[in-house]
């Protein structure tokens, strides 16, 4: 008997630590998150007031309507510990506290998040969280964080899963359900290991605004990407996305000014059919029609948000010329024809490539048009502008 009571403690053991990776994935992020998150538009330059008016028009432009929830802020609220070890927001730029912003934020019926570094400094040279996980993840919980996103910088030789695993015990342990999103960049493949530790992983560098292109940092780091080329490293991650633990390929640029609005319109399809976290990042108070069109469009979101939670794959691929499938749980399937090239491009897609026999009719619908095409046999072809797509759904 003594020697199995070591063992029935560690299957108890064990069992528990199941039960609280399953409740993350069933209560948590059981769909992609949908948010805004302040670095993208504004840096280091947020302050209470951008948060409370960028919430203020959340609301009324229709994107929590649409499905928007969170309310992120990036690096550089924080600026000091006191004398406990506490964190310390800026007092300069949030007089009235964190606490009281978070209010203001679930008083508009959204969820509020912040940022913190699992090294000793921020990206930005903010003190980090490395060696204060359980103080830090308390404290977020007095003030009623919902959402935290986890960078990497400062963090010198350290085990990357080992230091997510102890902030998500510590957000465990802090009583208040949290959304934990891994920034990370991709390094150690997160993806092979983040289910059960975080509810979504960077899967690649920064995105920038742009359509494509490759930039290393002025430090001599590598890298920021462009949209496509953010897009091509998401190959083959299809099978370690679902609900409750998603890839994440960034956070959008829609409406920040580097791309057109077809390139736009591009990038959310994409991340869309990708079942990506969709967190914006422009400013909300001023957004164009055009802009707020694309962020808010709901048969696009809706296929981000089916609760099948299966993330696209490249089907096929012919020089420029892509497209993009993904099953959705009522047996249907959301296509995305990317035109990456510089001319109009005639592109095809073989019901075969769906996963469906050729003999079959199905109904198309052009989700960005909002618009039946009627029933197609074995294919469906569309001409697709430069940078461009035509994103629809094939139903049998």
């Amino acid at each position: 008997m003594k020697r199995r009571a070591p063992i029935l403690l560690a299957a108890i053991f064990m069992l528990g630590s199941l039960a609280v990776s399953l409740d993350h994935e069933q209560s948590l992020a059981s769909t992609p998150p949908m948010g805004w998150n302040s670095w993208n538009k504004f840096g280091c330059n947020v302050s209470e007031d951008l948060i409370r008016q960028i919430a203020d028009a959340m609301v009324a432009s229709g994107m929590k309507d649409a499905g928007y929830q969170y309310i992120v802020i990036d690096d550089c609220w924080q600026v000091e510990r006191d004398g406990n070890g506490n964190i310390v927001a800026d007092p300069k730029h949030f007089p009235s506290g964190m606490k009281a912003l978070a209010d203001y934020v679930h008083a508009k019926g959204l969820k509020f998040g912040l940022y913190s570094d699992a090294g000793t400094k921020t990206c930005q040279g903010r003190p980090g969280s490395r060696g204060y996980e359980f103080q830090d993840a308390r404290q977020y919980a007095a003030w009623g964080v919902d959402y935290l996103k986890y960078d990497w910088c400062s963090t010198s030789t350290q085990d990357a899963r080992s230091s997510y695993e102890i902030m998500r015990a510590a957000l465990d342990a802090s009583g208040r359900a949290i959304v934990f999103s891994i920034c990370e960049w991709g390094n150690s493949r997160p993806w092979l290991w983040g289910k059960g530790v975080g509810n979504l992983w960077r899967t690649t560098g920064d995105i920038t605004d742009k359509w494509e292109g490759k930039n290393k940092w002025p430090n001599g780091d590598c890298c920021s990407y462009g949209m496509t080329d953010i897009l091509d490293q998401q190959v083959g991650l299809e099978s370690f996305a679902g609900p409750g633990h998603w890839n994440d390929p960034d956070m959008l640029e829609v409406g920040n000014g580097g791309m057109t609005v077809a390139e736009y319109r591009a990038h959310f399809s994409l991340w869309a059919i990708l079942a990506a976290p969709l967190i914006a990042g422009n400013d909300l108070r001023d957004m164009k029609p055009e802009i707020r069109e694309i962020l808010t469009h709901k048969e696009v979101i809706a296929v981000d948000q089916d609760p099948a939670g299966s993330q696209c794959r490249r089907v096929r691929k012919n020089g420029n010329l892509e497209v993009w499938s993904k099953v959705l749980q009522d047996g249907s399937r959301a296509v995305v024809l990317l035109n990456r090239g510089a001319a109009d491009g005639e592109i095809s897609v073989l019901w075969e490539d769906l996963g469906y026999p050729a003999h079959l009719s199905a109904g198309v619908r052009d989700l960005w048009q909002s618009k039946d095409l009627g029933g197609r046999k074995g294919m469906f072809s569309a001409t697709v502008a430069p940078h461009s797509v035509v994103m629809v759904t094939v139903k049998p």
